[in-house]
């Protein structure tokens, strides 16, 4: 599994568990750089201790501050604004050049509520 899938993963079970996603933003707002796909994704993080390394370590973020959404608001609000603008959503990214998988919000959505499902029957 490379890092990403796991950085992955671990957006999909921590928000699950946690019921909350955390972002940031600046004067403009919240950042969506075009990515080698050729689309825009808006990047969010599964603890406040992710976005706070990305803060702290990508140049690019620096003086970005982080806010909190409920899984509720995430999912009814900014997936669905995310769907309607074509972005795309990047989870959990990491490293120096804050970088991870870009995915569709409706997959993001998926793969959150089958992890929500999965611990309600276990």
């Amino acid at each position: 599994m490379s890092k990403s899938s796991l950085h992955a993963d671990a957006f999909y079970k921590d928000v699950a568990k946690n019921l909350v996603i955390f972002g940031i933003k600046d004067d403009a707002g919240v950042p969506a750089p075009l990515g080698d796909n050729v689309k825009r994704t808006m990047p969010f993080w599964s603890s406040r201790s992710r976005a706070q390394k990305i803060v702290a370590n990508v140049d690019a973020y620096l003086g970005f501050v982080i806010f909190e959404l409920s899984w509720e608001v995430f999912r009814t609000k900014w997936l669905a604004g995310l769907e309607k603008d074509g972005l795309l959503v990047g989870v959990n990214w990491s490293g120096d050049k804050a970088v991870g998988y870009d995915v569709e919000p409706s997959t993001v959505k998926a793969a959150i509520e089958f992890q929500i499902k999965g611990a309600k029957n276990a």
